[in-house]
C-alpha cells in the first residue's frame, strides 16, 4: 500500500466516527479527496460525496458507510458515575473493563467501564449475562456536578483502541467496520482520477448505516445512480470454531469478497467476478440469500431500483475493537472495483 494512502487510513481509524458523530471522520474523507475529485460536497445527513466525470449519462454509486459502533452518555448519576446506552449493535458482556473516551465539547475525557468486582457477586450474579444498566463509565468525577463540568448527555463514546500492525499483513483496530469501506471508496476514486471513464463515478462515504442504512437511501436518492456498489466488511470464517457450512468458507488475505444472491445485480455481479479474472485479482465468493444488511440493499432499492453489489473485505472478531483484517484484501478490493468501473460501457444496460 502506498505510503499516502497508510498515511489517510491511519488518520481515518484515529478519529471518532459514531452513528450520528460521523463528521471528525468525514472531515478526514474531504480533505484526502478535495483534490482528487471533480465535485464534492456534504449532504445535509453528513454524507460525503465525490464525483469523477459526474455528467455522464450513467451513473455509479460507491458506498462505504464511515460511521462506527459506539456508546451514549444517557445518565450521570449524583455520585458522578457516567451511565450509556449503545450506538448500533454492542456485544454488551465484551465491553467490561474496557477504557473508553467520550468526546465531549470540552474535549476528549478518558473513562473505564466499571462493573461489581467478583468477589462481591453472589452465585446467581456471576451466572447473569451484564446489561448496560449493570455497568457504567468512570471518568474519576468527584460527583454529578464535577462530572458535568466535562460530559454531558448524549456525548459519544468510543473504545480506546488504535491502529496496530499484527503478523503478515494482517491489521488491528475499532472500526473497520466499516471505515474501511469508506477508505476503500476513496482509494478507488483516486485510482480512477485522470483516466477517461466510460461513467459517472460517486464515491460516498455514508453515514448512520449501524442504525439503518440512513446514510445511503438518502445519497442515493439525491445521486440516483443506475448502479450501485457496496462496500463493507464480511465475516471470516478462518477462526476457531467457526462454521463454514453455515457462513461460507472466507480467510483473510485471499482477496475481498463478491456477494451472489437476490441482493445483487446479475449483470453488475458478472461484470465484477470477469474483471477479477481478466485481470487476476483474486477474490472469494459468498452466498447471500437475502437481502444483505449492508448499503447495497438501500442502493438497490433506491427510487425504481438499482443494480447493486456488494464487495467485503474479510474481517474477523466483528462489531468488537479487536476488528483484524488484511491489507492484502483492501489493496485488491480497489483494484477490482476500479478494473470494473473500467470494464463498463457508456450506455451499459443493466436489466437482466
Amino acid at each position: 500500500m502506498k505510503k499516502e494512502s497508510m498515511a489517510f487510513l491511519e488518520e481515518l481509524l484515529s478519529v471518532p466516527s459514531p452513528s450520528g458523530y460521523e463528521q471528525p471522520a468525514q472531515k478526514v474523507v474531504r480533505k484526502y479527496l478535495a483534490g482528487v475529485a471533480q465535485e464534492i460536497r456534504t449532504d445535509v445527513h453528513g454524507n460525503v460525496i465525490a464525483a469523477l466525470n459526474p455528467g455522464a449519462k450513467i451513473r455509479v454509486m460507491l458506498a462505504g458507510h464511515v460511521d462506527e459502533i459506539g456508546l451514549m452518555v444517557t445518565h450521570i448519576s449524583e455520585k458522578g458515575f457516567v451511565h450509556f446506552s449503545c450506538i448500533g449493535g454492542i456485544d454488551v458482556p465484551i465491553v467490561q473493563a474496557m477504557r473508553v473516551t467520550i468526546h465531549s465539547k470540552k474535549g476528549n475525557i478518558l473513562g473505564v467501564i466499571g462493573k461489581k468486582p467478583i468477589h462481591l457477586m453472589d452465585e446467581e450474579d456471576r451466572k447473569r449475562v451484564p446489561r448496560t444498566k449493570d455497568l457504567w463509565i468512570d471518568i474519576g468525577a468527584k460527583d454529578r456536578k464535577d462530572a458535568d463540568k466535562h460530559v454531558a448527555i448524549g456525548d459519544p463514546v468510543t473504545f480506546t483502541y488504535g491502529f496496530e500492525r499484527l503478523l503478515n499483513d494482517l491489521v488491528v483496530a475499532r472500526g473497520f467496520d466499516d471505515r474501511i469501506g469508506s477508505f476503500v471508496v476513496a482509494e478507488v476514486l483516486r485510482a480512477l482520477a485522470g483516466k477517461k471513464l466510460p461513467v459517472g463515478v460517486f464515491a460516498v462515504s455514508t453515514v448512520q448505516e449501524e442504525i439503518g442504512l440512513r446514510g445511503a437511501r438518502t445519497s442515493a436518492y439525491g445521486i440516483d445512480p443506475q448502479a450501485g456498489i457496496a462496500v463493507d466488511v464480511g465475516f471470516a470464517t478462518d477462526f476457531p470454531d467457526s462454521d463454514p457450512k453455515s457462513y461460507g468458507e472466507i480467510a483473510l488475505g485471499k482477496g475481498p469478497i463478491v456477494a451472489r444472491g437476490a441482493n445483487v445485480n446479475p449483470v453488475l455481479g458478472k461484470l465484477i467476478e470477469s474483471s477479477g479474472d481478466k485481470d487476476k485479482i483474486p477474490y472469494q465468493v459468498a452466498g447471500e440469500p437475502r437481502a444483505t444488511g449492508t448499503d447495497a440493499n438501500a442502493i438497490q432499492i433506491n427510487r425504481a431500483g438499482a443494480a447493486a453489489a456488494l464487495v467485503s473485505i474479510p474481517n474477523r472478531y466483528m462489531h468488537t475493537p479487536v476488528e483484524v483484517v488484511s491489507l492484502d484484501d483492501v489493496s485488491n478490493a480497489v483494484k477490482l472495483i476500479a478494473a470494473t468501473i473500467l470494464a463498463m460501457k457508456p450506455g451499459m444496460d443493466f436489466i437482466p
